[in-house]
């Protein structure tokens, strides 16, 4: 160990390094006084030698979130505040998002160094997500960190009530600020955070955006799952002969439409079920020649995620039969759980059944603003593959 550190020790049964920064409680020894949650440890193998320093949470099926294992890094409010500085500097001089867009991810957790922490800018908002009680602990350093990259920002954060539960610790959102419009590659739309709907906007699929409406000119699109109309709206602009959305939230669908007037497009929104609606479609021998498939996330429980895949497949499935040969499909998943090689094999099950052929064009994820880490590929959460259907 380290003698020049002061924290309390954590020892892991195992003696080789976890190779994940998270930790399970199955894979520690229990201390023996008690921590409270979000506690700052140093964490040390089976035999003593120094592994890392991160969060302690006994309550937590994930107890330790491992942040570095400098021994010489202190975990504090200057440690978070570099961190941030990190993530905003990659977003801003290398990625150049601001060129793009005002609604980027400023922050993704593991994938910047900050297991626990999410934080999403949507124009002058910023809104926050804590995911670990010892994020939580750090907040005002967070709050305060993030003001000096975007002075004047109003601030909104949440954490969910799960979330909450399981990590042992009580955040009080503040009100909601009021909506806003955001930019995304030249076009409007709408965002409200912390008013249901998420925000209404998801800038995880900016880049898909713009490629599903690069490959729909000219063709006739169906946005299945539409949320707030994004594909449908960047399909329009690119020159798509027509678009329709289809979602059960009425509520969405407001905010839809919203976003294709402020646009000065003009979609056809439709409240429905899409099982039912692609029925019916199939039916009356309607035909797209460029859909779009983007459910909500079907699940967070590990033993549900067959039942997921056979949802996947069973929308996919409907899909194809609204499709024409030499017809593009973008189907995504969101459901993190989901691996990327299972959501391919459901695929090709589908083209299986259906009798036709599904040729792969791209098999892509989240923005660059949402990076992954080599040892967490759980970070790689959305899968958005390109298809072209014979």
């Amino acid at each position: 160990m380290t003698p020049s550190s002061e924290l309390p020790v954590v020892r892991l049964k195992s003696d080789r390094p976890p190779g994940h920064p998270w930790v399970w409680s199955a894979q520690v020894r229990k201390p023996e006084g008690r921590l409270p949650p979000g506690s700052v440890v140093d964490v040390a193998d089976a035999k003593g030698r120094f592994v890392g320093r991160g969060f302690w949470n006994g309550h937590a099926r994930i107890a330790l979130r491992l942040l570095t294992a400098d021994a010489d890094e202190t975990i504090d409010a200057d440690w978070i505040a570099t961190r941030i500085t990190r993530a905003v500097q990659l977003r801003r001089d290398l990625l150049q998002l601001d060129r793009a867009s005002d609604a980027w991810r400023v922050v993704h957790s593991e994938g910047d160094g900050l297991s626990g922490l999410v934080v999403d800018r949507y124009a002058d908002i910023l809104v926050i997500e804590y995911f670990a009680a010892g994020m939580w602990k750090f907040r005002e350093a967070i709050h305060a960190a993030l003001l000096r990259h975007f002075p004047g920002a109003r601030l909104y954060w949440f954490a969910e009530s799960h979330v909450q539960k399981q990590e042992s610790f009580d955040c009080r959102s503040p009100g909601p600020p009021a909506p806003v419009q955001v930019h995304e590659h030249g076009l409007a739309f709408h965002a409200a955070p912390g008013l249901g709907h998420k925000t209404g906007f998801f800038a995880d699929q900016r880049e898909n955006r713009r490629r599903f409406a690069e490959l729909a000119r000219g063709r006739r699109v169906l946005d299945l799952c539409c949320n707030s109309g994004g594909f449908a709206v960047h399909a329009m602009a690119a020159g798509a002969r027509e678009a329709t959305g289809v979602d059960m939230d009425a509520g969405i669908l407001e905010i839809a439409r919203a976003n294709a007037a402020a646009n000065d497009l003009a979609v056809d929104f439709q409240q429905a079920d899409i099982f039912e609606w692609l029925r019916q479609a199939t039916a009356r021998g309607e035909r797209y020649d460029a859909v779009i498939l983007d459910p909500a996330k079907l699940t967070r429980d590990r033993n549900k995620v067959f039942d997921a895949l056979k949802k996947y497949f069973a929308m996919n499935r409907l899909a194809l039969d609204v499709i024409p040969p030499g017809g593009l499909l973008l189907t995504c998943s969101c459901t993190g759980l989901v691996a990327e090689a299972d959501f391919l094999e459901m695929l090709r099950r589908v083209a299986l059944n259906a009798g036709r052929e599904i040729q792969l064009l791209q098999v892509a994820g989240a923005g660059a603003d949402h990076p992954v880490r080599a040892d967490v590929p759980e970070g790689r959460y959305l899968k958005a593959v390109f298809c072209r259907v014979e």
